[in-house]
């Protein structure tokens, strides 16, 4: 999926297209030595990829506008499109094996279509693929939890150190174990919440447990599966802003 694109088609063979699949752009010149060397190497690194990334070339000399508007200074410069915007880019004529790894971070790894698709037997061959995919564990870990498997749930989790949703959903485990046989319903209530997708009625629980937790070990578990709810709504997510500050004053 290779195209000569200039100032007319830019929007529609780029920006637009690009909300389908990425688009790698490559700004170019025919008197470029270095143009010449990577074109051919991004052309067939593109071709072996199937249709899952498209690559766009723009003679910068016959395109002199769209060049400025990408600030491109010096050539070949190549940009990458994804959802209409430039999400990554290099300048210069790099090896092969670099422009793999380039387009490596465009184009989904099988265990990331598999992690994608959510579902418990796409999850696990993806883990069989990339033992450290951590969006396939927390996936996966989401269903072991949901139906009573805390033990392996904890054994897949665990090992996950610094990935906050990990964690937290390892600290859910943990609480759940902990309560035994009388588990708090407002616990299952918040946990259920989580799942659901209703995460300011889950934070608001977990809030409400922590201040009445006496138990050190308790409270940093329900710290943790706070901080996991923050990792998956996003750092600047509004709710979690205001949790995270209502958890550190209940911590003080």
């Amino acid at each position: 999926m290779i195209a000569d694109v200039n100032e007319s088609n830019f929007i529609a063979e780029v920006v637009e297209r690009s909300r389908e699949l990425p688009v790698v752009v490559d700004f170019w010149a025919e008197w470029c030595g270095p143009c010449r060397q990577l074109g051919p190497a991004l052309e067939a690194a593109v071709a072996k990829r199937d249709g899952r990334v498209a690559l766009a070339k723009v003679d910068v000399d016959a395109n002199q506008n769209l060049a400025a508007s990408f600030e491109v200074r010096g050539i070949p410069a190549v940009k990458a499109f994804r959802d209409g915007q430039v999400v990554s880019e290099f300048t210069g004529a790099i090896p092969p094996a670099q422009i793999e790894l380039f387009l490596d971070t465009l184009v989904p790894s099988p265990a990331d279509e598999l992690a994608a698709a959510g579902d418990e037997a796409s999850l696990r061959e993806a883990l069989a693929l990339d033992p450290g995919h951590s969006a396939a564990a927390a996936g996966l870990g989401r269903i072991l939890l949901g139906r009573g498997d805390t033990g392996e749930a904890l054994e897949l989790l665990e090992p996950l150190r610094g990935d906050f949703l990990a964690e937290g959903l390892a600290a859910r485990a943990r609480l759940v174990d902990t309560d035994g046989l009388e588990p708090d319903p407002r616990l299952a209530q918040a946990f259920d919440a989580w799942d659901a997708g209703d995460f300011e009625s889950a934070l608001e629980a977990l809030q409400e447990l922590i201040g009445e937790a006496d138990d050190a070990e308790r409270r940093d578990l329900i710290r943790q599966a706070m901080v996991g709810i923050f990792a998956e709504l996003g750092a600047d997510d509004v709710l979690a802003r205001e949790h995270r500050r209502r958890l550190a004053a209940a911590l003080n």
